[in-house]
């Protein structure tokens, strides 16, 4: 009899905001895959013994290829496992969980989708930025910012740039730290207000939180003086200057030895 899998969303890092759906597959598993930005807390759910398959993936390194994933997943649900594949964040948002869905069907393996806290989500809401917000942002869209294959063209992110410089939009940005210069030059070329307040979250929702507030035109600068490194989340939009009002989790004593918030000039 072949296994299951199942594709779960481990959240952004703070081991509390897994779903009890989440939880339990994690605890019943027989092989564990999981990615690279899944915490370290998150990995200390699974029970000793169970076998862990490292998938990570960066823009300068792979420990698997996604087609090595695909293989792996259906190998040992052939060998009639549970398995549970960790993804940060939700597996059907930029986590590539499509592909892996679309594969196991073909094969005809048993799977089922756990939904996770988008990092969005999450580290929006532990920076103290709502994603909406009357009066600043009617919509929010997520958008990448690293495409692998575009990485030779003029526009090494080939976006809907004067689409994207909605003023009335929050945009949250994946993957965005490496080309942070590009997006805000087009994003201000396409019209988008210089002064619109930016964000930058790294390690959202753990206790190594940074977050970097500035404007469209500094935040580059700010984000490399502060030396962020990824995972970092992107948030552009009037929602990101609430930050210094709503910026709850520094608060906490808990927190504030290693949580780093730093504003520079806002107009908002």
């Amino acid at each position: 009899m072949t296994g299951k899998v199942s594709l779960v969303g481990a959240g952004p890092g703070d081991p509390e905001l897994l779903t009890l759906k989440a939880l339990k597959a994690i605890e019943s598993a027989d092989a564990v895959v999981y990615d690279r930005l899944v915490s370290d807390a998150v990995l200390a759910l699974i029970p000793r013994g169970v076998p862990r398959f490292f998938a990570g993936k960066s823009c300068k390194e792979k420990a698997m290829t996604q087609e090595e994933i695909n293989e792996l997943l259906v190998t040992l649900a052939r060998e009639g496992k549970r398995v549970v594949r960790l993804k940060g964040g939700d597996p059907f948002l930029f986590g590539r969980g499509g592909e892996e869905a679309l594969e196991l069907a073909k094969h005809h393996i048993d799977f089922e989708i756990i939904p996770g806290i988008t990092s969005a989500q999450g580290c929006a809401a532990y920076a103290g930025i709502p994603l909406t917000h009357r009066g600043l942002a009617t919509g929010v869209r997520f958008i990448t910012g690293h495409r692998v294959t575009a990485e030779d063209a003029a526009d090494p992110l080939e976006l809907n740039w004067q689409s994207l410089a909605d003023p009335d939009t929050t945009l949250v940005v994946y993957m965005g730290l490496a080309n942070l210069g590009i997006i805000a030059k087009k994003l201000i070329e396409h019209g988008l207000s210089a002064t619109t307040p930016a964000a930058a979250i790294a390690n959202g929702t753990t206790q190594q939180q940074q977050v970097i507030i500035s404007d469209l035109t500094d935040i580059e600068v700010a984000v490399t003086k502060a030396k962020l490194e990824p995972p970092t989340l992107v948030i552009i939009g009037k929602v990101a200057a609430l930050a210094n009002k709503l910026g709850w989790f520094a608060s906490h004593a808990e927190n504030t030895n290693n949580y780093q918030q730093v504003v520079t000039k806002l107009s908002y």
